[in-house]
């Protein structure tokens, strides 16, 4: 081949500026035309295409940009703004999709800006200004409301923000953390991972979804992401106070379940005490301390501390079921049988299935309605468990006390009184003495005649005199012989008509 050969060369790609132009704005034609039809993905491909012909034409990256606004692609919209209003600084429509831009994206800083140089065109923009000074107010607002820990308000403002800067990663994420300090986990760990998504190193996106791992009590997890934050964003406050709070509460609750495990129960009554001092917001673990602390304190005899910290437990988790249940055993140890039977019908109805809460709620309806009748243990001042003797015994002493007899001289009403408990002793007696009514009384049975308020048939006159034979008070060997009140000392002789009616049964006692 010849040294001077020319060589094949293909210019079918190269197109003059003229003609580069002329398809640009064919390009950017076609782009408009699916713009007005909304068909906003289709135009912003021909708008590229006019870009990559023309790169320097103004209008081109003016229109791509109020295609992304309308796609809601604000950020790439403002990248598209700047870049019209550097290649020419007085392009108005420039200027007021930047303003527009930053403020959906809540950078009002940067759109004031806009709006000076908008100005100096001899421009404005009414709208934008207004926009403005809404977020500046509601976030402002916001944050007085944050510092107060009114986060309710706080998240109100927030919203109001977000109707305008509907784009602000910032304001999402204090709203994020707002609905934690409100016990909304669920939202406020979703509003995070918005973030999250144009964002993925986001420290405070990060945070937020830590604080709801804490705050439901996943702390292992929770620290995992606080570590996380630390590691971006080393000087992040909140992560730092969240951290330390985080390891302390975790600490003091397994000391006081290392306590109560060894069975010092003032111990752990003192660091479940501790504990909850240490994050009020921290409903779910707080919840947890105030069940184990009303635990010790029910091991401990401490009952109205018991019920208190079940009802502070519940005021934090309405459907926690061991705390009702821990509260409605000791309503049933303080006889507290309606508030028991509350307890356990609500417990049955989150599970109706559980054969163990329907016994408990049975066995709680029968104490209720054994509750409603006369306490013959109560009345004869023995215990449940009593056995015959110990019953005997409290019978001679309560029948002593309230014989009428021994209270004639008292007011009309005293000898009342205290014929209505010798009433109430000899029914006890009746009832308690005997082996199969004492059965039936003890499991919640109706007593014939009695229907469990009472036991008519019983004379509580026949059973002293039973009891202590037919000579009186004095001298019975089961009372001891007594010289004050026995062994036939000369004493006037009483008579008592039990009833108050002339057919009612009457005996005598002699007194000494």
């Amino acid at each position: 081949m010849a040294a001077d050969e020319a060589m094949d060369t293909d210019n079918s790609c190269i197109i003059d500026p003229d003609t580069q132009k002329r398809l640009a704005e064919e390009k950017k034609e076609e782009g408009n035309q699916l713009y007005k039809l909304k068909q906003y993905r289709d135009a912003l491909s021909k708008y590229s295409e006019a870009i990559d012909l023309c790169p320097q034409c103004v209008s081109f990256y003016g229109n791509r940009s109020a295609c992304y606004l309308m796609l809601g692609q604000p950020r790439q919209a403002l990248e598209d703004a700047r870049t019209s209003t550097n290649l020419d600084q007085e392009f108005a429509k420039g200027w007021t999709r930047v303003a527009r831009c930053c403020v959906m994206l809540g950078d009002t800083v940067s759109a004031k800006q806009a709006l000076t140089k908008l100005g100096n065109l001899g421009d404005d923009n009414p709208t934008e200004q207004r926009n403005i000074e809404t977020v500046e107010k509601m976030v402002s607002d916001s944050q007085q409301a944050y510092q107060s820990k009114d986060y309710r308000k706080s998240l109100w403002c927030l919203d109001k923000a977000l109707e305008v800067a509907s784009y602000s990663l910032i304001i999402k994420t204090s709203r994020a953390e707002c609905l934690a300090f409100l016990g909304r986990y669920t939202e406020a760990s979703e509003a995070a991972n918005s973030v999250l998504q144009f964002d993925n190193m986001n420290a405070d996106a990060i945070y937020v979804r830590g604080l709801c791992l804490y705050y439901e009590d996943n702390v292992d997890r929770a620290f995992s992401h606080f570590t996380q934050v630390l590691r971006f964003a080393p000087d992040h406050v909140k992560a730092k106070e969240i951290y330390k709070k985080a390891k302390s509460l975790k600490t003091k609750k397994e000391e006081g379940n290392t306590a109560f495990k060894a069975g010092n129960l003032d111990n752990a009554y003192k660091l479940y005490s501790d504990a909850l001092q240490i994050d009020p917001f921290n409903k779910t673990t707080n919840a947890k301390l105030y069940f184990n602390r009303a635990t010790v304190a029910s091991k401990l005899k401490k009952t109205a501390e018991s019920i208190a910290d079940c009802d502070k437990a519940l005021e934090l988790d309405p459907n926690y079921t061991k705390a009702l249940l821990r509260r409605a055993k000791t309503y049933m140890e303080t006889e507290q049988y309606e508030d028991a039977v509350r307890d356990y019908e609500k417990v049955l109805k989150a599970d109706r299935g559980n054969m163990e809460y329907r016994q408990l709620l049975q066995e709680a309806k029968l104490e209720l309605k054994k509750s409603k009748r006369k306490d013959y243990y109560k009345i004869l001042a023995v215990d449940k468990n009593a056995n015959e003797e110990e019953i005997k015994k409290a019978y001679r002493k309560r029948a002593m006390v309230h014989h009428p007899d021994r209270h004639s001289g008292a007011t009309e009403a005293e000898q009342k009184d205290h014929e209505h408990k010798f009433k109430e002793v000899g029914e006890a007696y009746a009832i308690l003495s005997d082996e199969k009514k004492r059965r039936m009384y003890d499991s919640g049975q109706d007593l014939e005649g009695g229907e469990g308020h009472g036991y008519q048939d019983v004379d509580p006159n026949s059973i002293f005199q039973a009891f202590f034979g037919g000579g009186g008070m004095g001298g019975h060997p089961g009372m001891g012989g007594h010289p004050g009140m026995g062994g036939g000392g000369g004493g006037g002789h009483q008579h008592f008509q039990f009833g108050g009616n002339p057919g009612a049964q009457s005996f005598s006692f002699q007194f000494g």
